[in-house]
């Protein structure tokens, strides 16, 4: 509404001549844009490079958490205290009303509070209530740091920076397996008491990084505060490094793509995911994350409790677990790799497809009985081969493709949306899971691979028909194409000028002016 105001009363002319100039200079931007290499966006881009791996690290406590969570199901002690243990949406308005800074700072120092609560419980509900507090932050770091990765830097990076939130998901899943393996040999409650305590080293120096952070330039250009975002994106680029980037070409393509999304879809709310165009691009990021847990990854979620019921022991059972992790953090480096000479939408299918045949060859395995030491070593390997795939394809991926699908103007809200999807997919998981390998449950143990080879079959049909490529198009490409309804399949190989000149007078402009980018690609 701010920057509709300034507008009132002035020059109906002179605004229109606003409009061409900017428009020129917004297809200036997504011409520099989608011809930047990585080497010079980074050149750019440095300090966003680096503000966006530090919001990013507040990941790692999630992964290093949840981690302890599933893991504990493993460990003796835990289970003898507590037994056997069987809120996203909150992001999506305060960040968007304050601002990804703000609420990362204030989501630390709550988890700051929150931990004490788990480190000191005696009982399964205390516990469970300091998972439940705990999992408010959680959830804001996992959406915002994507969202904000995904804003801060141009097409040719954006793919790396939203995918080393993933990595660092696996770094911290790779330091709690590492230190709870450490501590297997204490039977008493520091055994799990300590990697509690441990989770107060990550928030505040983050919050001391974090302070100094740019806000994300399209937040401060959606709330009107258009000289602000200027400012940011200076403190975010280094301009100096390419003579062809302009800072006041690339606040214009901020602006015009607003302005072309608040043509499409007027209100910025969660029921506005749902309407018009928004709703594919919110069924297509709800299950681009929902299917990282629906192609199989309940095997490697829980490795250290299912390798135990396969026949390994504890020690063995957490060994593996952390080879697991080592070689999710390759595969997450691999992928860097592949993103750069294919698409996002390639890479996904083929994972999802090479997940369907993994969790079948370990339900065929798994027909051999406990006692048969090889078979079980087997089922390990795959359980690592499976990891490495999963971490080089559907696990990074996902986080480039649902930061890239959603409008700029909805983003935080539908990556939210995407996350309370995955949560919901991962609750059901949760339950099913521990009673399919628990032989005191149904007792399926790795003959539930079956079960999820036929989830994963439909999961690569969904994937075939639905999924569009988003790589090397800037935000207002995605938008036009989504507009036009162009199939899944055609994303690709489509070209489409974002900012086609709406009158006889803006073309000729257009033309005159420069004639080098009458057509992007």
């Amino acid at each position: 509404m701010a920057a509709k105001s300034k507008t009132q009363g002035r020059d109906p002319e002179l605004q229109h001549e606003e409009g061409v100039a900017m428009a020129i200079d917004a297809t200036r931007a997504v011409n520099t844009e989608t011809h930047m290499s990585l080497l010079k966006a980074i050149k750019v881009y440095p300090k966003a490079v680096g503000w966006s791996v530090l919001l990013s690290t507040a990941v790692v406590m999630e992964g290093f958490d949840l981690s302890l969570i599933n893991s504990f199901f493993a460990y003796t002690s835990f289970r003898q205290q507590y037994g056997e243990i069987q809120p996203d949406a909150l992001n999506g308005y305060v960040s968007e009303r304050f601002g990804y800074k703000k609420v990362m700072i204030a989501s630390l120092l709550a988890l700051t509070g929150f931990i004490f609560i788990p480190f000191f419980s005696r009982n399964l509900p205390t516990l469970l209530v300091g998972f439940i507090l705990q999992g408010v932050p959680w959830g804001i770091f996992q959406t915002l740091t994507t969202a904000y990765a995904s804003e801060v830097c141009p097409t040719a990076l954006r793919a790396y920076l939203t995918t080393y939130v993933n990595l660092c998901w696996v770094i911290g899943q790779l330091i709690g397996s590492g230190v709870l393996r450490g501590l297997l040999g204490r039977t008493d409650e520091w055994s799990y008491r300590i990697p509690y305590a441990l989770q107060w080293m990550w928030p505040i120096p983050l919050v001391v990084g974090i302070a100094f952070a740019p806000e994300s330039p399209w937040w401060l250009v959606r709330r009107g505060r258009i000289s602000d975002a200027r400012d940011a994106l200076r403190r975010l680029t280094s301009s100096e490094k390419d003579e062809q980037f302009d800072i006041d070409e690339q606040i214009a393509l901020i602006v015009k793509t607003n302005e072309m999304e608040m043509a499409m879809t007027e209100g910025t709310s969660y029921l506005d995911c749902f309407r018009g165009v928004n709703l594919r691009r919110t069924e297509i990021a709800c299950l681009t994350w929902g299917l990282q847990i629906l192609c199989g990854s309940a095997f490697m979620g829980y490795s250290a409790f299912f390798l135990e019921q396969a026949g390994l022991d504890t020690a063995n059972a957490f060994d593996l677990t952390m080879g697991q992790y080592a070689l999710g953090f390759v595969g997450v480096l691999c992928s860097w790799w592949l993103i750069g000479r294919f698409g996002r939408r390639s890479i996904y299918l083929a994972g999802l497809v090479c997940s369907n045949v993994l969790v079948l060859v370990i339900a065929l395995v798994g027909i051999a009985p406990r006692t048969n030491t090889a078979a079980n070593w087997s089922i390990g390997a795959l359980i690592l081969v499976y990891t490495f795939m999963y971490d080089m394809t559907v696990g990074p991926v996902c986080y480039s493709i649902v930061s890239e699908i959603s409008s700029t103007r909805l983003r935080a809200k539908s990556v939210v949306l995407a996350r309370t999807f995955y949560n919901l997919v991962g609750l059901v998981n949760n339950i099913i899971t521990p009673r399919m390998f628990n032989p005191s449950a149904w007792n399926w143990g790795t003959k539930s691979g079956f079960f999820w080879t036929g989830i994963c079959a439909l999961c690569v049909l969904w994937a075939y028909f639905r999924l569009p490529e988003p790589k090397g198009r800037t935000y207002a490409e995605l938008d036009k194409l989504f507009e036009l309804r162009v199939s899944a399949r055609k994303f690709a190989s489509a070209h489409i000028d974002p900012f086609e000149a709406e009158t006889e007078t803006e073309k000729r402009k257009l033309e005159e002016m420069q004639p080098e980018v009458q057509e992007v690609h």
